[in-house]
């Protein structure tokens, strides 16, 4: 049988933690009827200049592929969380824009995430977590 080397077993160890993150504060998100995907979908748009962004532009911070992105977002257009729009300047450019209800949804599951967050880092100090996210943005 052959060895992992050292970074072979970070890398899964990283997907491991990374999954079970997701587990931890994809429950409670399912409060406000949604998934932490779709909490992040909302959370880019949230950030985005008059909460719009190109599909593209979405699937690459989320990690999607283009397709992907299309699959995440028809249901939540369904359900009112987000909106398509058109491009005034390319017609084969399709927008992302989150709804007033989306908005509202948002801002009410950062409470829930903050909550799921602050539960998931708790046996962290302070120093421990900047220490970690300078880590975390060299890996990126």
């Amino acid at each position: 049988m052959q060895q992992f080397t050292a970074t072979m077993n970070l890398a899964l160890e990283l997907a491991a933690m990374s999954a079970q993150l997701t587990k931890r504060v994809d429950s409670p998100l399912s409060f406000h009827g949604i998934s932490f995907t779709e909490f992040l979908v909302m959370h880019h748009l949230s950030l985005a200049n008059q909460q719009c962004m190109r599909r593209v532009d979405l699937a690459n911070k989320i990690g999607l592929s283009a397709s992907g992105i299309t699959r995440l977002i028809s249901p939540m257009e369904k359900i009112g969380l987000v909106q398509k729009q058109k491009n005034p300047r390319d017609a084969r450019v399709s927008l992302v824009k989150l709804s007033e209800s989306g908005e509202r949804i948002f801002n009410e599951a950062r409470v829930t995430f903050e909550q799921s967050c602050d539960s998931v880092f708790e046996n962290l100090s302070d120093d421990e977590i900047q220490q970690l996210r300078k880590l975390a943005v060299k890996l990126v």
